[in-house]
């Protein structure tokens, strides 16, 4: 059958007016079904154990400190609340431009200087300084300012939960007892809805540390740091289709308590999503 221009127009202007007859709501529970009954088609190794929704997703702090600036005890105190939330993953980065100061943080990293530079021209900084919190890749304000901070939390989950979904999901070689226990060997990650470039970052973190420091700003104090980043790099790319990645984590396994693969937009751009994992640390001797 031949179907004329002016017919396919009538037609099609009629879809859209029963289209409209549908509420949001309708509209909403429709993707929201989608979205769970989504199986992406793919063979090889078993997937386990994927992200909740994005909604749902904890909100990922940065804290940019340094052991040889005396403003950042209470900033490094205030992470280590922030690292018991369940809807918070608290990562603890030591620049080294304080370093001359008197004291050589021991956990300081030019890699999370660099890091923390990028983030200041992607959130459009004029300088860098001791101590930021970056929330999300989305904002940053003072680390030691609790209530600023804490309502930059709320403002990240409520722009998570309007964002396409982004899943990681870890993929192991088949074990005889089924476990999930310690790192993956590879993560899947995929999405529905997302297009653009994004990062996958591998970070592992040791939970707490506790050193005396002799000389510099915070002479004669013990300073305790939270979830301190040890290992930090990029791990591959997403462009919204299916990818597999191996972490590599070689003897790295066991030497650092916990990780965190994660997926940002434009390098530090939004953070899209998480999957945190127990990395073996309790073989780890001290603190």
């Amino acid at each position: 059958m031949v179907i004329g221009v002016n017919a396919l127009v009538e037609l099609n202007f009629r879809v859209m007016c029963e289209l409209r007859r549908y509420s949001v709501g309708v509209v909403a529970a429709t993707l929201i079904a989608v979205a769970a009954i989504f199986v992406p088609s793919w063979s090889g190794d078993p997937v386990r154990a994927a992200d909740p929704p994005a909604g749902n997703m904890p909100v990922i702090v940065e804290l940019f400190t340094s052991q040889g600036c005396s403003s950042c005890p209470p900033a490094d105190a205030f992470l280590g609340e922030l690292a018991g939330r369940p809807d918070v993953l608290a990562l603890a980065m030591h620049v080294d431009y304080w370093d001359y100061i008197g004291w050589k943080d021991p956990f300081a990293k030019r890699t999370y200087t660099e890091r923390q530079r990028d983030y200041a021209r992607s959130l459009w900084q004029r300088f860098v300084y001791t101590p930021q919190m970056v929330v999300d890749g989305r904002y940053q304000d003072v680390g030691s300012d609790r209530h600023a901070i804490n309502k930059l939390i709320e403002r990240a989950r409520a722009d998570k939960a309007k964002q396409p979904l982004v899943q990681i999901a870890r993929v192991d070689e088949p074990k005889a007892d089924e476990s999930d226990a310690g790192p993956p060997a590879k993560v899947r990650v995929e999405s529905i809805g997302f297009r653009g470039t994004a990062s996958v970052w591998l970070a592992l973190y040791d939970r707490e540390h506790r050193t005396d420091v002799p000389r510099g700003e915070n002479a004669g104090r013990r300073l305790v740091d939270y979830n301190v980043v040890r290992e930090f790099r990029r791990i591959g790319t997403f462009d919204g289709r299916p990818v597999t990645l191996a972490l590599e984590l070689g003897d790295l396994v066991g030497r650092h308590d916990a990780g965190v693969v994660f997926v940002q937009q434009d390098g530090t751009g939004p953070i899209l999503s998480c999957f945190g994992f127990d990395a073996g640390g309790a073989k780890r001797a001290g603190l």
